[in-house]
């Protein structure tokens, strides 16, 4: 375990990045005065050709961007070594990659992976994150010309984890990077979905579903930096919300710089509040510095259950315990259809169903 060599100034909740996040609830991975034990946390279930995963030095694989966010700072500093998944130039992984969680204890840690895919590689990578945990953890997705790689993170975390992280892709030229992120698990999720172009035709999807019910706090802070010309992103996510100081926050950032001609991008984050007592913050921001694009926009809503669509399917012999859970899925099908893999798309519908009925919703 690497000692402690750095003082901080905790963050206080008044700061911009940390006004919403219950600073109380970190589990010391905030605090300078806490060491971070370093893990290697995860590892590839099903193997398959044309995809390695090493284990290197911290020291020999510098990270490949810049963070002002205090958890990956934190994290940087206690890493030891990084976990280097690799998907060899021009290989078509026919079936998603598989990664669990190993090593949580849960006491203060931290871990970092890359994944880098070659030129004109395709594959699918799946993170279960599950169990017990109190963790800062940090992935960086390098993706060479060509290439496209979608990337589901599932945060199925039991009651009392922990998580901040950071999600980074890098974008060439022509690649594309797709990104489903799910949080229905943990005390408190906080995860910083970032992007950036390093070549014109790139593009990247941006999905997400949470679900909150009493007393979770989850937090999605997204960043798309539109830094290079002709390049292409869509965010879309969606929350609900039951029970009692359930809270979800969710910030969209989309920044065009002045070089960014051709520019296509929008940005929607849809909540729904299924109960009193349950908050949601939405933040979308858009920042051009050019005229020159194709299209930029975004939205957000929050609203409550339409009485409506139950009333229908009530009328129609659905008792309305039923009928609500219906509602409910039918909200999140669009982006629980995308993961396209039918075990883990009923098992998280069959969660989001469990923890309604825990709530009464």
């Amino acid at each position: 375990m690497s000692t402690l060599t750095t003082n901080y100034l905790a963050p206080t909740g008044r700061e911009e990045a940390w006004r919403f996040t219950p600073l109380a609830r970190v589990g010391g991975l905030l605090d300078s005065s806490i060491a971070l034990e370093s893990v290697n946390s995860v590892r590839i279930t099903n193997a398959q050709p044309g995809v390695t995963l090493n284990v290197v030095r911290a020291a020999d694989l510098a990270a490949l961007s810049i963070s002002d966010d205090l958890a990956t700072i934190r994290a940087r500093e206690f890493i030891e070594e990084v976990t280097h998944i690799q998907v060899a130039a021009n290989s078509q992984i026919s079936e998603p990659l598989i990664l669990e969680r190993i090593g949580l204890t849960g006491k203060p840690q931290a871990s970092r992976t890359l994944i880098s895919c070659g030129v004109n590689s395709h594959a699918t990578i799946i993170l279960h994150n599950s169990g017990e945990a109190i963790l800062a953890d940090e992935f960086e997705f390098d993706l060479a010309s060509g290439s496209t790689l979608t990337f589901v993170s599932l945060q199925e975390w039991s009651g009392k984890a922990v998580h901040l992280g950071r999600q980074h892709a890098i974008i060439a030229k022509d690649a594309t990077f797709n990104s489903i992120v799910v949080t229905v698990g943990g005390s408190l999720v906080r995860l910083l979905p970032t992007v950036e172009f390093s070549g014109p035709g790139s593009s990247a999807d941006l999905q997400g579903l949470y679900f909150a019910t009493d007393g979770q706090h989850l937090e999605h802070r997204l960043h798309v930096d539109h830094n290079f010309p002709n390049a292409k992103s869509r965010v879309n996510y969606k929350g609900a919300l039951a029970g009692d100081k359930a809270h979800t926050v969710w910030i969209g950032d989309v920044y065009i710089r002045s070089n960014a001609e051709g520019t296509d991008t929008y940005e929607l984050n849809r909540n729904l509040l299924l109960s009193d007592g349950a908050r949601a913050d939405s933040v979308p921001n858009l920042e051009i510095e050019t005229g020159e694009i194709v299209g930029a926009g975004h939205a957000s809503t929050t609203g409550r259950f339409d009485d409506e669509q139950l009333f229908y399917l009530s009328s129609r012999g659905i008792p309305a315990e039923i009928a609500r859970r219906l509602v409910i899925r039918g909200f999140f099908a669009e982006i629980v259809g995308k993961i396209k893999n039918e075990e883990i798309e009923n098992r998280l519908m069959d969660r989001i169903d469990s923890e309604l009925a825990k709530v009464g919703a």
